[in-house]
């Protein structure tokens, strides 16, 4: 699509039946998108789950969105046009123009609507925030963050111990993803 198709079509989410324009995502936010999707396709391959990037996500008729990236477990919800219902996994990618959206309103609709695990990744901050739906309300599961190597010196070797770069996706034992990964190729 030209830059001239993108400013006369710009794509929107539907909040509580309300239209809220996306922003271009900006390149650190693309490479982010790209190497998760990387990581996540090669394990889910011949596996049940598929995972998307940037598709339609129809929650309701007043609920529409545009997550990054998605894991969906449940191959009926998959339609040529979307998905509809809710994902297995959503991740929201932090961006001047979303993060309030992403950290409050939305995350509220993702829990009601039974989003098992919802990812917050901050490119500023090199960090993934993941909650796992527990009894219908999201509970913070763990902050994995890249730390510089400055920050890393300040660690007691307890808290070096405890810092963990990998992170466990909740739908499979065996599905890791090394945080430093994520953020490869960052400018």
């Amino acid at each position: 699509m030209a830059y001239n198709e993108r400013l006369e079509n710009p794509r929107y989410e539907l909040i509580h039946g309300e239209e809220v324009m996306l922003a271009q995502p900006a390149i650190n936010h693309i490479r982010i998108a790209r190497n998760l999707s990387a990581m996540i396709y090669r394990y889910l391959r011949g596996k049940r789950c598929e995972v998307f990037n940037e598709a339609d996500v129809y929650l309701d008729e007043s609920n529409h969105f545009v997550p990054d990236l998605i894991i969906v477990c449940d191959p009926k919800k998959i339609k040529p046009d979307g998905i509809y219902g809710n994902p297995d996994l959503v991740v929201e990618i932090l961006s001047p123009s979303t993060g309030k959206r992403d950290l409050g309103i939305k995350k509220t609709i993702y829990e009601r609507f039974g989003v098992k695990e919802y990812w917050i990744v901050s490119p500023k901050e090199k960090a993934i925030t993941v909650y796992h739906l527990q009894d219908g309300k999201f509970e913070l599961d763990n902050r994995y963050a890249v730390l510089e190597p400055w920050e890393e010196g300040m660690l007691s070797e307890k808290e070096k111990a405890e810092h963990t770069l990998s992170l466990k996706v909740s739908l499979y034992d065996d599905l890791l993803i090394d945080v430093g990964d994520v953020f490869e190729g960052m400018m």
